[in-house]
């Protein structure tokens, strides 16, 4: 049963081991990303001025809206989502290794030596 045990757990970390690492994993992962990325950074988010900013005010913050929006953000919500992603991987293959462990304690006890 230990080692039963051990080989779970060893597949487990091989499993993680593939996400993170693994050629297609690493595209399929990227992929996701980008696409989850990008329905992100569509949606639009506008700032609600409590007072009429005078047209100074108004392009300068316009800048710095444009300038978040399109140099800063992308990166940043790419690195989040790629992290989400990862372990939301993770914790589908910890789900898996669960369900074959309770598998394998729902199997019934093989009869013990009887020692006469």
């Amino acid at each position: 049963m230990h080692t039963r045990f051990q080989d779970l757990l060893h597949q487990y970390k091989v499993d993680v081991f593939n996400v993170d690492h693994d050629r297609a994993s690493v595209e399929d992962v990227t992929t996701e990303c980008l696409h989850i990325t990008e329905d992100v950074l569509h949606q639009k988010y506008h700032y609600h001025f409590h007072k009429l900013p005078d047209a100074d005010r108004a392009e300068i913050i316009n800048m710095i809206n444009n300038y978040t929006r399109e140099a800063i953000l992308p990166p940043v919500v790419e690195k989040l989502v790629r992290r989400q992603v990862r372990l939301e991987k993770r914790i589908e293959a910890l789900v898996a290794m669960n369900e074959r462990l309770l598998e394998i304690l729902s199997e019934p006890r093989e009869a013990a030596p009887s020692s006469t």
